[in-house]
């Protein structure tokens, strides 16, 4: 495979960067989460990489900003996951973390409005 347009998106290298760090926070968590938290954790934040690169790779801006929506669902998700998390006390507050949301979260919205904006009247 030669081409990555997804790997020159800002918005995919910060969500791989999120990746990585969700895979180093439940690391720590308990065995007994294993199948709970840390699963749906690390799913919903592949998910987001993953589909901004489907999307990227897609022949359209429509269908780009389709996957750009899917991605920013998985986002949500894992936001409202890390809450959880420190809630019930599997995780104390981490703001390397919230940093790597709220900027993915940033890069994907501006991303998605200036795609909008070339499609939309």
């Amino acid at each position: 495979m030669e081409r990555k347009p997804h790997a020159q998106l800002e918005a995919w290298k910060s969500a791989m960067d999120l990746v990585e760090e969700i895979y180093r926070t439940t690391e720590n968590f308990p065995r007994h989460e294993l199948f709970g938290l840390v699963s749906q954790m690390r799913r919903s934040a592949v998910s987001i990489p993953s589909n901004i690169a489907e999307g990227a790779a897609r022949s359209s801006r429509k269908e780009l900003l389709n996957f750009l929506s899917m991605a920013r669902g998985s986002l949500s998700e894992l936001d409202t996951q890390q809450e959880i998390a420190i809630r019930v006390g599997l995780m104390p507050p981490n703001q390397q973390l919230s940093n790597l949301l709220d900027q993915t979260s940033r890069l994907m919205t501006g991303l998605y409005k200036k795609l909008r904006s070339t499609i939309e009247p």
